[in-house]
């Protein structure tokens, strides 16, 4: 007698579209392979690549044509462990962002991945919480250790800075010992002073860079589709400073424009990076990161979830609530 393959709840989106298009449905629960683990997701982070890749952008290409399930950053216990795997074992509180940029299905109530892209949640944090870590504050510590290298005293400017990598990015160089320029709406001034901020530019009141020169490294998390904001942040780049343009890349133009200002400009895309979120945590643990959650949503209203995410307004990050 054979028994009935175990189903889980998943958000599915058969075309490519609006937010109407996730549909939350049944589908056959995954199992490891050997060095996976099978984790219970508790809370899945909802970003802004996500709404892209929905509406047939972002990671459409990787993912390719739907049906697909959407989602890279959770948090949940480990389930169950394949063969060789050392670091984790059953019952273990993990945070992850497995498979980017493949698919992950974070959008669902278990995820399998190598138990080496997950690392032991933070203490401190509750799953909905830790579930707005991975892919924002890995794209943060990425782009500010790995790829620009930040020293002690060198000038950081942060674009979006009260977003989900934002607000990361603007503590990440702050520990590193930069000089933190942040770029946001006025009503958010005071609280990116609270996360290390020494300055704050409005950029709704004038352009940004009549207020900010002689930076070392520029990170654009706006892109040039809005007012040009990777070409205009070369302006305020010292000699040999660098662009690291997050959401538009580098385009040819924008290449040519950096080498005739004498600056560098370098696109980016993250990757799973379990040993770096080990580090995090440790920093969230000891107070020197802290997690901004804008709201918390059951997983039957993933379609609000990315309404909000598009307004481009949220002060930090959207959570999916996965287990009832």
């Amino acid at each position: 007698m054979s028994h009935p393959t175990p189903t889980m709840r998943t958000v599915t989106q058969s075309a490519f579209g609006g937010p109407e298009v996730l549909e939350v449905t049944e589908a056959p629960r995954p199992a490891p392979l050997p060095t996976e683990v099978l984790v219970r997701v508790v809370a899945a982070g909802v970003n802004p690549v996500d709404v892209k890749t929905r509406e047939g952008g972002g990671m459409a290409g990787v993912l390719g044509e739907p049906p697909f399930v959407l989602g890279w950053d959770v948090a949940g216990v480990v389930e169950e462990v394949g063969f060789g795997v050392h670091t984790l074992e059953v019952g273990d509180e993990v945070y992850g962002m497995p498979w980017f940029p493949r698919a992950a299905g974070g959008y669902g109530e278990f995820v399998t991945a190598p138990a080496r892209q997950f690392a032991r949640k933070p203490a401190s944090l509750n799953h909905d919480e830790a579930a707005a870590v991975p892919l924002a504050a890995l794209t943060a510590w990425q782009i500010l250790v790995d790829t620009a290298d930040v020293r002690p005293g060198q000038r950081v400017l942060v674009h979006a800075a009260a977003g989900g990598v934002g607000h990361f990015a603007v503590q990440i160089a702050k520990h590193l010992g930069a000089h933190v320029i942040a770029t946001a709406s006025a009503g958010k001034h005071a609280w990116l002073r609270e996360l290390g901020a020494d300055e704050v530019v409005d950029y709704t009141a004038a352009p940004f860079e009549k207020a900010v020169s002689g930076v070392d490294v520029a990170v654009d998390l706006v892109g040039d589709e809005i007012d040009s904001t990777s070409t205009r942040s070369l302006g305020v780049l010292r000699p040999d400073g660098l662009l690291v343009a997050v959401p538009s890349g580098v385009s040819g133009e924008l290449a040519e424009k950096a080498a005739a200002a004498g600056v560098r400009a370098r696109p980016f895309l993250v990757e799973p990076d379990g040993a770096a979120l080990t580090t995090l945590a440790g920093l969230i643990d000891a107070g020197a990161i802290k997690v901004e959650v804008a709201s918390v949503l059951p997983l039957a209203e993933v379609a609000r979830a990315h309404r909000e995410q598009a307004s481009g307004r949220t002060r930090g990050k959207i959570v999916l609530r996965v287990a009832e």
